[in-house]
């Protein structure tokens, strides 16, 4: 099993900044892929940015391109989600997978316009 803990969610103007953080535990050895998704109300979770932690590949939305940075720090099996330029349209629950099997519980990013 492994636990996903996603913490530094929040309320931001559009233009600001937000760090996401995701800490695993548990069996991290099988972790070889990890993610951020988010939804929205009345929408479909969507795949945000998406890393293998072997650190060869990543993936990134359209819609985030240029202005969110999904890193590791495999020493602290910690996953990040640095976002830039928020948009009020960035406004969802933030949620971190391991492997598409584990999900954290998510974190709220609110942001204003």
């Amino acid at each position: 099993q492994v636990q996903l803990q996603e913490s530094g969610g929040g309320s931001v103007q559009a233009g600001g900044s937000l760090r996401l953080s995701c800490a695993a535990s548990g069996y991290t050895y099988s972790i070889y892929y990890m993610g951020w998704f988010r939804q929205a109300p009345g929408k479909e979770r969507e795949e945000v940015a998406t890393i293998y932690t072997d650190g060869g590949v990543t993936y990134y939305a359209d819609s985030v391109k240029g202005r969110f940075t999904v890193s590791q720090d495999n020493a602290k099996n910690t996953l990040y989600l640095q976002m830039n330029s928020l948009k009020p349209e960035d406004t969802a629950m933030y949620y971190c997978a391991a492997n598409r099997n584990y999900w954290g519980q998510g974190t709220q990013v609110t942001v204003s316009s």
